[in-house]
């Protein structure tokens, strides 16, 4: 079954989306896998700098420990901009043509507009996110003299602040699923048609709606490769990061007509 609405009176129409069935995630990570091996050097070069960016970031973090569990979070929450670069080394490889990593950067041109409003968006939740974890953390007490891993360590297993751990991953589980659904297919549906973020927006509400199984599948594949990634001191997402986005552009393909 298709899905097709036009909007003509808002002056944008949404495209077709197709259904996918359980397993598509898999399929996804192997064309992703592809792309990694046809584009080497420009597809590691965007993993190392995800990898060095975020060891740099946590770095400056370390003494405090709601900004490092800020951090990790909110990287699930900017992720998929990021990734633009990727998507067209992926839409590229497509075509047959090869691309060094400073000609995927004009990604960030083609339709600058749009992608620098959604990173606004991205922006602003990631503002909120910061801040209900600085008052949820002050509620706790401080950390002074304290290492960031043993409070945290402390937090998840102490057994003292149950509740407040729970709404915390509650909270931030609805907005990183909120996040997902607006940017699922929407930054790769900017990269390859240059929409507008409202159309690439609501086309990627509209495929959740349409395949809620098969996304919820790729957000858990997201989540895991990503925690391996930093499970290794972020050093696997030189790997990892590469093969979730070319990943992500065949997810789009797969999903949008």
């Amino acid at each position: 079954m298709k899905l097709s609405h036009d909007f003509p009176e808002r002056g944008f129409a949404l495209p077709t989306i197709r259904r996918v069935p359980l397993d598509r995630p898999l399929r996804w990570l192997r064309a992703g896998w592809h792309d990694l091996r046809a584009n080497p050097l420009p597809s590691l070069a965007y993993g190392l700098l995800f990898a060095l960016g975020g060891d740099l970031i946590l770095l400056a973090a370390i003494d405090s420990p709601h900004l490092v569990t800020v951090a990790v979070s909110g990287f699930f929450l900017v992720a998929p901009l990021l990734a633009a670069g990727l998507y067209e080394l992926s839409r590229c490889a497509g075509r047959g043509e090869r691309l060094f990593f400073i000609d995927s950067l004009r990604v960030f041109r083609s339709n600058g507009e749009s992608l620098a409003l959604f990173g606004l968006l991205l922006a602003f939740v990631a503002m909120f996110w910061e801040r209900f974890t600085a008052i949820a953390f002050s509620l706790l007490g401080g950390s002074g003299g304290v290492s960031t891993g043993a409070y945290l360590y402390d937090l998840v297993f102490g057994g003292e602040h149950v509740a407040l751990l729970a709404t915390w991953l509650a909270l931030g589980g609805v907005l990183a699923l909120f996040v997902f659904a607006l940017a699922v297919i929407s930054v790769p549906m900017m990269v390859d048609r240059d929409a507008d973020i409202a159309t690439a927006m609501l086309a990627s509400l509209r495929a959740c709606q349409a395949n809620p199984a098969p996304l919820l599948v790729w957000a858990g594949l997201i989540v895991g490769l990503t925690l391996i990634g930093f499970a290794t001191l972020l050093f696997g997402l030189v790997v990892l990061m590469p093969l979730l986005g070319h990943a992500s552009w065949h997810a789009y393909r797969d999903l949008v007509e």
